[in-house]
């Protein structure tokens, strides 16, 4: 049963895995060893989560320290019962996690020898409460000199050394805000799961953040399906100077705006209206009536906060969110880019705030100067609000621990997609601190005088020429639900009062479009927007949706499954406040003022619970049972009685309608439309337990063995008629030949299929 609550998993930095090919098997994984071998007599402790956070910094702090690894918590609420007392002030039972006692262990025995420990966990409550539990856990409050906290926002030599100048003791307003929000996460995520398992399925999970996440997904996809289109209609004029001749370079569109002498913009609803201006027009004599120009200044956007890396990561290297965190953890904690050994190349990647340091500030201006020239620099440095009202996961914004570390000269020491997300960081907060994009916008009215009425109608045209490219230089935002669009295409030099010939008039028609699907950068920014869960637990909670089934994907768009659907349709119903945007993002202030200190937790958890609890008993006496079946055309093989499609915890299945007598099942594969090499069966996409990234085999497996990590395209090779792959993103290529050859915008949708 999952919750809410983002546990961190220590990111580790790893080569590039061989692909496997058929036939071979996954090495089991030995244990882990303890590094803690060495005496650490005189020395001080240090304890982060990962072993290659704790590389980087034992490198910076030399020989006097022993930094290790926790390897994340240690110590958590039980996993086989709910683990929090309600009658006893919501008193938590914690436990020390199995696979952590040894680690303890080593880590008790180290503390004892060393002459100071410090806990150096990340800098958010999730740290501050990992190192509250380590302290507990260990014993160590009992100590003549208690462990020490210390905090670093990047993993740089300044920043460390600074922050052991500055030890100071946990923060426990920190914890509690912390502990909080797991207990929350607990008695809402222990207590409705086995309701849903007995109501609708084994094996479903509810959460606080979760379920209202899947419920934003779920209503938008019911909007979608209740959207009315609306007509409407415009017409285009297609022109050129009389002057001049219609090459392409010369031609321009202006759309049909008003009539003359008329307020307002014509509004055109039906065809036969159209229709009725499109002959009015016929003929009619144009010409130029007024050109208006103004420059447009476009101003940079703030560093990253996690939110907007993980929008712009999905938009732009379609990264998920899950992926963009564990890459962004691995740059942060330290790698090796030269001869000084592993650096941490970015600050903390989990935060809200746009805050940048002053230093950090002055280098990146420092570096524009140098490198771009002074009118790249504005006079002052720009300053960013915070996004967020209540940023506090962490004082900075996501930028490079140093402007002047270029992204080409790391390109030889980190794999692509360290690369390219590390780029992407250090473009954003280097354009942020750069002079304004500055463009002239034209807008030309041009009077169309008609010759079968008096009417003289407005047509408008509009473009934009870029003069000075500023942070555009360096980076450039890319809006997902517009498409993308970058600018309008330039216009001919025009002056009041010039003839112009029109060569095409168009009548176009129109539908208004119902809201787009949410991707997972659309909704983090919709659950950013409304205060759903905080910058720890976008990604989790994403991944939640997915691992569960209750979401799948369509391309990159999320669609709610039918399993999805259910659970959101009965936990609205008998769940109204936990399921309430507004009620979770309300709770996600309050544990905000516990982590300032100005509000208790425990009072805060009882006001939660009560109401709860009351909803709970009702809900476990009324909710009624659900099947979650799709009916299918498909027959069983066995039995002759009708197939259904099921969700399980591998996916969806089909499966027999005449359970318990008859047990067929069968998987459901979606084909990619090409043909294998091996035996001519159709190959389809296949996909580990879990979520992992999907394969491609031959659908007779296991008669043929054929299997492939890249995508297959339908399409032959011209060449030789082998199987073309993607190869990149916009290539494919022959498996069988050197043939490549660009590949289309649309790739064919893959057909489900029974296997």
């Amino acid at each position: 049963m999952a919750t809410d609550s983002g546990k961190k998993t220590p990111a580790r930095s790893k080569p590039k895995p061989k692909p496997r090919t058929a036939g071979t098997a996954k090495k089991k994984a030995s244990p882990r060893k303890s590094t803690l071998r060495a005496s650490l007599t005189g020395k001080h402790l240090v304890i982060v989560e990962s072993p290659a956070k704790a590389r980087t910094v034992g490198q910076i702090l030399g020989r006097k320290y022993v930094v290790t690894a926790s390897l994340g918590h240690v110590r958590d609420l039980p996993k086989s019962k709910i683990g929090v007392d309600v009658d006893q002030d919501f008193e938590p039972s914690y436990v020390i996690m199995k696979d952590k006692k040894t680690v303890l262990t080593d880590l008790k025995k180290a503390g004892e020898q060393a002459t100071s420990i410090y806990l150096a966990t990340d800098p958010d409550r999730e740290g501050e409460a990992i190192s509250w539990h380590l302290q507990a856990a260990a014993e160590w409050s009992r100590r003549s000199e208690p462990p020490k906290r210390v905090v670093f926002h990047e993993i740089t030599k300044e920043a460390v050394m600074e922050a052991f100048k500055h030890p100071r003791e946990i923060d426990m307003q920190l914890v509690n805000a912390q502990q909080a929000r797991r207990i929350l996460d607990r008695l809402v995520g222990y207590q409705i799961s086995p309701l849903l398992w007995r109501r609708v399925q084994r094996g479903l999970s509810a959460g606080r953040v979760q379920s209202v996440a899947l419920r934003m997904v779920v209503d938008r996809e019911k909007e979608i399906q209740a959207f009315v289109p609306v007509e409407s209609w415009t017409l285009e004029a297609q022109l050129h100077k009389e002057s001049g001749d219609s090459t392409a370079a010369n031609l321009f569109t202006a759309v049909l705006h008003s009539t003359k002498g008329q307020k307002g913009r014509l509004s055109i609803a039906k065809e036969d209206e159209a229709r009725r201006y499109e002959a009015e027009l016929n003929g009619a004599a144009y010409a130029v009536a007024s050109v208006t120009k103004r420059e447009v200044r476009q101003r940079p956007v703030a560093p990253f906060t996690t939110s907007t890396l993980q929008q712009d990561a999905g938009r732009k290297l379609r990264f998920t969110a899950q992926k963009t965190m564990r890459i962004a953890q691995q740059l942060y904690e330290g790698l090796s880019v030269g001869p000084g050994g592993p650096v941490g190349l970015i600050t903390y990647m989990r935060t809200d705030s746009t805050q940048v340091a002053g230093s950090a500030v002055g280098e990146v201006r420092d570096y524009i100067r140098d490198r771009y020239g002074k009118e790249f620099l504005p006079d002052k440095p720009r300053m960013y609000t915070k996004r967020s009202k209540a940023a506090q996961e962490a004082h900075e914004a996501i930028r490079p621990t140093s402007a002047r570390r270029d992204p080409e000269a790391l390109r030889a020491h980190l794999d692509r997609d360290q690369h390219n997300l590390y780029k992407l960081i250090w473009e954003r907060m280097v354009a942020s601190q750069m002079a304004d994009a500055r463009s002239d916008a034209t807008t030309v009215d041009i009077e169309a005088t008609c010759k079968a009425s008096p009417n003289v109608y407005v047509f408008r045209a509009t473009g934009s020429v870029l003069k000075f490219p500023g942070f555009r230089s360096v980076y450039a935002e890319r809006r997902e639900e517009n498409g993308g669009a970058e600018g309008r295409r330039a216009l001919p030099l025009l002056v009041s009062a010039d003839p112009l010939r029109c060569t095409k008039l168009e009548a176009l028609q129109h539908f208004t479009e119902p809201p787009p699907r949410f991707t997972e950068g659309t909704l983090i920014r919709a659950m950013e927007e409304q205060g759903i869960g905080r910058p720890s637990t976008y990604a989790p909670t994403i991944g939640t949706l997915l691992d569960r089934h209750y979401v799948g994907k369509e391309q990159t768009r999320l669609v709610p499954s039918p399993l999805g659907t259910t659970v959101t349709e009965l936990l609205t119903e008998y769940f109204t406040e936990v399921m309430d945007p507004e009620f979770t993002a309300r709770m996600e202030k309050e544990l905000d003022d516990v982590s300032r200190g100005e509000r208790q937790w425990v009072p805060m958890l009882d006001e939660f619970y009560g109401p709860f609890q009351k909803a709970l008993e009702a809900a476990q006496e009324l909710m009624p049972r659900r099947k979650v079946e799709e009916e299918t055309d498909e027959i069983c093989e066995t039995c002759g009685m009708p197939m259904v499609i099921k969700t399980g915890r591998f996916g969806r299945f089909l499966a027999c309608t005449g359970f318990p007598e008859c047990r067929t099942t069968r998987r459901i594969l979606n084909k990619t439309g090409a043909s294998c090499p091996k035996c001519g069966g159709d190959i389809v996409e296949r996909r580990s337990r879990g979520r992992g990234r999907p394969f491609y085999g031959c659908s007779r497996y296991p008669e043929c063995d054929f299997l492939t990590n890249r995508k297959p395209v339908p399409t032959p090779c011209p060449e030789c008629s082998g199987l073309m792959v993607i190869a990149d993103r916009d290539t494919a290529a022959c498996t069988n030949c050197d043939w490549q050859e660009p590949m289309g915008t649309d790739v064919e949708e893959q057909a489900p299929v029974a296997g």
